[in-house]
């Protein structure tokens, strides 16, 4: 009879560990944006928030698909599938939002993994201006091809400065990466070499700098890194933060108003979250209303129920995790000892 009665307190306990660590998660607006409807997008690597449409993410997948990139509506429905002209879908990992020639919004598509590691000389990187009208189409686009100045390497983050529309990768390794800074003036008719220029966390999958400019911020499976930017100072870590637990985080991108981190997995019907972002990762910015590029009003039902994969996750995961994970040890030993 004591071990039933121990049992039920050791449960007790888990509710009391688990529930407000999971109902912090929400607080500050963390929660699911929309789930990727469109049955195409199986392996959802790279996230971009439009420039030109309000509420309107891009994002491609991995490989296996053609060369096209998704534009997504905040109801989760695509609006249109654009086919870059001429280019290859290799490894696709990443894509982000800059500038093309005529000072105009563009995304900037980057086939860079290597799943070898170093069997690829050189990567490439395509460029489309960003359209007015979103309808399937096929789309002209401009290919770069980058090396790295210390040789091959995999990768899966492409971030665009858009205080001066450079071009940044970073790269995926087990120990410690490197952030490599492309040349100022990009060349179609050579190979552009890529100089590391910092170092980077471990297993980095994306990265996505803030609107402004002012910031960056390099996202793994479980935790995120928000560094200074680029320029005459040297780059500094100005802290981590938790992400929601996803089946396979990949993606990453700033909300237009540069107050969350919309984050997204692989996987079909794959849920994107829009995260509260600390303050030393935010970076709002002055911005007209519904130009966020996060929808406005509130939650729709699917939005507030947690996906299967992303179960009991928030703004603050690592404590969240860590407070189920001991209250989980708890419920285990209590079953055991009432079984006795």
């Amino acid at each position: 009879m004591w071990r039933r009665a121990v049992a039920g307190m050791l449960g007790a306990w888990f509710v009391l560990l688990a529930l407000p660590a999971l109902a912090a998660a929400s607080d500050d607006g963390t929660r699911v944006l929309l789930s990727l409807q469109d049955p195409r997008i199986t392996e959802s690597s790279g996230l971009a928030a439009s420039v030109r449409h309000p509420g309107v993410l891009y994002t491609h997948n991995d490989s296996g698909d053609s060369p096209r990139v998704y534009a997504v509506g905040p109801d989760g429905r695509t609006r249109a599938a654009l086919t870059l002209r001429g280019a290859k879908a290799r490894d696709w990992e990443a894509i982000a939002t800059g500038r093309d020639d005529a000072g105009r919004p563009a995304l900037f598509v980057g086939d860079i993994g290597d799943n070898l590691h170093g069997a690829w000389p050189s990567i490439s990187v395509y460029r489309m201006t960003e359209p007015a009208t979103l309808r399937d189409a096929t789309v002209a686009a401009t290919r770069f091809r980058f090396r790295y100045a210390d040789g091959a390497r995999d990768a899966e983050a492409l971030l665009v400065d858009p205080s001066t529309n450079r071009l940044y990768i970073v790269s995926k390794e087990r120990d410690r990466g490197g952030l490599y800074q492309a040349p100022a003036r990009l060349r179609t008719d050579r190979i552009n070499v890529l100089r590391r220029v910092g170092d980077a966390p471990a297993l980095v999958t994306d990265g996505a700098f803030a609107p402004d400019g002012s910031r960056f911020v390099l996202r793994g499976y479980l935790t995120a890194h928000a560094f200074s930017a680029p320029g005459r100072a040297p780059v500094r870590d100005l802290g981590s933060f938790g992400l929601p637990l996803q089946a396979q985080g990949e993606s990453a991108t700033y909300s237009r108003d540069g107050r969350f981190l919309l984050v997204g997995s692989e996987g079909t019907e794959s849920k994107v979250w829009q995260v509260a972002l600390p303050e030393q990762a935010a970076a709002p910015v002055p911005a007209p209303t519904g130009t966020t590029g996060v929808p406005s009003g509130p939650p729709s039902a699917a939005s507030r129920r947690p996906a299967d994969d992303d179960r009991g996750t928030g703004p603050r995961t690592a404590l969240a995790v860590l407070a189920v994970a001991g209250a989980g040890a708890l419920v285990i030993a209590a079953v055991r000892l009432a079984r006795r």
